[in-house]
Formats: C-alpha cells, sequence, structure tokens
C-alpha cells in the first residue's frame, strides 16, 4: 500500500535565516530533531537511540527550504522542511513535507508536533 504525502504549518517567532540553520546543519538538526546528526556536503546520517538512517539532500535553497530524500525512503518519498513568510501577518510559517502509512497518520504528527515544540523553544520561537 502507497504512503501518503501530508504537510504540516507552524508559525514561529524567527528569522529565516536562524530558523535555517536549525533545518540544515548538524548542530541545529541536533538540538531537535535527532539525538545526533553528521555531514559530509550533502550527506547526512541522523542518530535516534543508536539507531543511524541515512539522508541526502537532493534539493536546496538558502533560508527556502532543504529537501531530504532518505536512504530507505519508499519510491519518490523525501523529507522537506520548507520557510515561508505570511504576506498579511508577516510570520515566518515552517512547512514539513513527510510521508507516512494511512494508519500511522496520527502518531507521525503527533511526533512531528512534540519535535518543533522542542525547535520553538529553541530558536526562541515561543508563541
Amino acid at each position: 500500500m502507497a504512503r501518503v504525502k501530508y504537510t504540516l504549518d507552524y508559525v514561529i517567532k524567527s528569522s529565516p535565516t536562524i530558523l535555517f540553520n536549525f533545518l540544515s546543519t548538524p548542530s541545529g538538526l541536533a538540538q531537535w530533531f535527532a539525538e545526533h546528526v553528521d555531514n559530509t556536503e550533502d550527506n547526512y546520517s541522523f542518530f535516534w537511540e543508536g539507531v543511524e538512517e541515512k539522508a541526502n539532500v537532493i534539493d536546496k535553497e538558502d533560508k527556502i527550504f532543504i529537501k531530504f530524500r532518505m536512504e530507505d525512503a519508499e519510491g519518490d518519498e523525501y523529507l522537506e522542511f520548507r520557510i515561508e513568510r505570511s504576506p498579511i501577518t508577516g510570520d515566518t510559517i515552517l512547512i514539513i513535507t513527510d510521508f507516512a502509512d494511512d494508519y500511522d497518520m496520527e502518531d507521525q504528527k503527533q511526533l512531528w508536533n512534540s519535535q518543533v515544540d522542542s525547535l520553538i523553544s529553541r530558536v526562541g520561537g515561543a508563541n
């Protein structure tokens, strides 16, 4: 059964430059996304509870978005962090695009909510 693409939006009170560092650098990602992160050029290794997951950056535009393809991803799946500005409020919005099985969707959304709460506390972007 094919996995489902979904997006989640979060308002984060942070400059796009600061936020992008938390989305694209090993030190930034290790503060909220994984326990430890290594990278060599566009190859990243994420570690959770001693388990390594490798990913490659497949597209990136500084301060706008970074798109990863996990080594074990199915088909055209990817993980993308995108930064946009609300044209009305000027708020910085983080848009996360990911894939999950239908039956696992709510758990994945809760996991992202928890991780983004951690990100918000690190960037000082509490609402």
